[in-house]
């Protein structure tokens, strides 16, 4: 995993402008950082060494023929078997050519043959054409920019401020945030002139061009269609089974140590059981992280333990206390450059810390299941929810002023299957719990200059768990029916965490112990023209007298008192 910049333009200044976005987001890769230029292109790449160590394998890198150049973020899990099928003379072991050798057979239909997580951009000397790509559910990053008549893109979008992109808020994505906790559509950001690439996209773009030309190359809907439905139970497991040990398996792919992140849930337990498998004979053990908080009422330690104890893996409990809070708030908000989630987003901030510590920069975690296998509540009931087990609302739009509210939208989502269920599932997967949680967790891993993989959300896995019948996602009112069959005998004696909304005591905190300092937070929202100062007031007096249950609305506070207007 590394960082990516680059400007497409002619300006004689883009030189140092492109060691100032390096700079910037220089702990996505703190191995070596290099450049390469000519009059019209500027490409830069911050490198985190994962696969092939050797400088061989820095970037930029050239093609043989000297007509392309790559800078890649992410790693093509089957790189291996793309290069076997390749007639090209490589000179190093890195996924980088691998990905440098397909663009030259197969141009931009090399993209339906990659499994992994991607953003990259390769430039044509010959042809004068930059060619993009992200990955088909947005792991990597990939933000782009018009600025001064020229084009920039990067890894983060303090890479592109960095360059002189304005700091202009986009105040209907704030509005749509305040009003209704959405994070805006998959091309925007909370930056009026900062985009994103979508999904499953492609870009191109020539010197002169008013706009990129962005397609998609992925149909997920059209890909879940043509997949199998199974009637036979024991079918659909074997062949769930064999393609997710096969994800596991080429995530575990590395030149430097691999561990993974673990909770006291289902989607834990079966991460743990299948590495187990795959690792069984093996005298390497791989080491577990979990994080607690001392608060018996949110940890799942216990439960962890219980799990871990099955197993040769040593665990690494990490603490995320109250004392650390605010001064971890002020850092994890710098390098996420968005809003994000709350506390647990701090506490996986602790776990790729201690993990880069004790010297393993991959973890892999179990993003995924729910969304692919409906473990959430709302997904077997009428409810149109995305958040379980809340009762009062969750924004508090009448602090807004009215300028802002009224831009905020009604919200809706594409519902491209025949079926309620699917349509949950897919708003999730592209629209709400996913994007989000991997943006979250894409800047909270590399902060610390670790890498993140989901072995849950390989495409074939989501595509085979989509397209399969209700009976086989929600049975005896649960969710992820089958996935739970596959670890039935292992956890026949083993207690699991109980599903819940809440991770940490962020309610409490919020309203005890760090009372002052959001207070401190709230303040400087009381002159900003986007809130009322006596309904702000109001509702943050409300919520210390025990008007608590939600705690979204203040914790959206005090990311909002960040950034200014």
């Amino acid at each position: 995993m590394c960082g990516i910049a680059g400007i497409v333009g002619r300006n004689p200044e883009n030189k140092l402008v492109l060691t100032s976005m390096l700079d910037m987001q220089k702990h996505r890769g703190p191995d070596a950082q290099g450049t390469w230029a000519d009059e019209e292109v500027f490409l830069g790449h911050n490198r985190l060494s994962i696969l092939d160590l050797s400088e061989a394998a820095n970037q930029p890198m050239f093609s043989n023929c000297r007509r392309f150049v790559i800078i890649f973020n992410g790693e093509i899990y089957n790189y291996i078997e793309l290069r076997q099928t390749l007639d090209y003379s490589f000179r190093t072991k890195s996924d980088t050519e691998v990905l440098l050798a397909m663009y030259i057979k197969y141009q931009d239909k090399m993209l339906n043959y990659l499994n992994g997580m991607f953003a990259f951009a390769i430039w044509d000397i010959q042809e004068k054409k930059l060619f993009a790509a992200r990955d088909r559910f947005g792991v990597k990053p990939f933000y782009y920019s018009f600025h001064k008549d020229q084009f920039l893109f990067a890894s983060e979008i303090k890479t592109l401020l960095a360059a002189g992109v304005p700091n202009t808020p986009n105040e209907q994505v704030w509005a749509d945030y305040f009003v209704h906790g959405s994070y805006g559509f998959p091309e925007e950001t909370f930056f009026r002139n900062i985009h994103q690439l979508s999904p499953g996209n492609s870009l191109t773009y020539r010197i002169g061009d008013s706009n990129p030309q962005i397609r998609p190359y992925y149909d997920f809907v059209s890909e879940v269609e043509s997949q199998k439905v199974f009637d036979n139970v024991n079918n659909l497991q074997e062949e769930y089974l064999e393609l997710l040990l096969d994800s596991i398996r080429l995530r575990f792919r590395s030149d430097v140590p691999v561990g993974f992140n673990v909770s006291g849930g289902l989607d834990s337990s079966i991460l743990l059981a299948m590495i187990s498998k795959i690792k069984a004979g093996e005298t390497e053990n791989i080491e577990a992280f979990s994080f607690y908080t001392g608060d018996d009422r949110y940890d799942e330690l216990p439960w962890v333990k219980d799990l871990i104890s099955k197993t040769k893996s040593p665990l690494n409990p990490v603490l995320l206390s109250i004392g650390e809070v605010p001064d971890l708030i002020e850092k994890v908000t710098f390098f996420q450059d968005e809003p994000y989630g709350g506390f647990p987003t701090l506490a996986y901030s602790k776990i790729f810390e201690s993990a880069r510590e004790k010297g393993f920069l991959v973890l892999l975690d179990g993003q995924g299941m729910d969304e692919a296998w409906a473990g959430y509540d709302y997904y077997r009931t009428e409810s149109k929810a995305v958040v379980q087990g809340i009762k009062s609302p969750l924004t508090r739009p009448n602090a807004l002023s009215p300028d802002l509210r009224s831009l905020a939208r009604e919200i809706s989502y594409p519902e491209p299957f025949d079926n309620d269920l699917q349509n949950k599932q897919f708003r999730d997967l592209y629209y709400t719990k996913i994007p989000r949680a991997l943006r979250f967790n894409d800047r909270v891993s590399m902060m610390h200059s670790t890498e993140l993989r989901e072995p849950f959300l390989d495409y074939r896995l989501v595509e085979m768990a989509f397209a399969q019948k209700r009976e086989m996602k929600i049975r005896e009112d649960q969710g992820k029916w089958l996935p739970r069959q596959l670890v039935k005998e292992a956890l026949e004696n083993i207690a699991l965490a109980p599903k819940r909304p809440l991770q940490t005591p962020q309610r409490e905190w919020i309203g005890g112990a760090m009372a002052e300092y959001v207070e401190e937070r709230i303040s400087l929202l009381k002159s900003n023209p986007w809130f009322e100062r006596n309904a702000l007031e109001q509702e943050w007096k409300n919520y210390k007298n025990g008007e608590n249950d939600n705690s979204f609305f203040i914790w959206q506070w005090i990311n909002g008192s960040f950034y200014s207007v």
